[in-house]
């Protein structure tokens, strides 16, 4: 038979910890929520970062080059002349996209379905 009242023959065991009590301040901090402006406020961050990136890219491609395009001749900066190709591959994406889009909305107000599914 072991006796527990001494020390030296106690288990190692730590008792178990008790949850303290959430102070007000991590009450408040639960209770804020994500607005639209917040994460307005994140997308305008990330694209003045995407600017200023695009920025640096153009001022170190400042070598003229000379674009055709059928009968046209067009001399630009090389850091200009990639920023216009890929301003315009991304319209040659999204163009179409824009009107499936078009073309789904129309689809949901022939069906009579008023509310699109979220």
């Amino acid at each position: 038979m072991v006796d527990h009242e001494h020390p030296a023959d106690a288990p190692d065991t730590d008792p178990i910890p008790v949850p303290a009590a959430p102070t007000p301040v991590e009450q408040q901090q639960k209770q804020v929520r994500r607005t639209r402006i917040s994460g307005l406020w994140a997308g305008v961050t990330v694209a003045a970062v995407v600017l200023l990136v695009l920025l640096v890219f153009i001022i170190q491609n400042g070598q003229s080059v000379t674009i055709s395009f059928f009968a046209g001749h067009l001399v630009l900066p090389l850091g200009v002349a990639l920023l216009l190709a890929a301003i315009c591959g991304v319209l040659v994406l999204a163009i179409p996209g824009y009107g499936r889009i078009i073309q789904l909305r129309r689809a949901i107000r022939r069906s009579g379905n008023t509310r699109p599914a979220r």
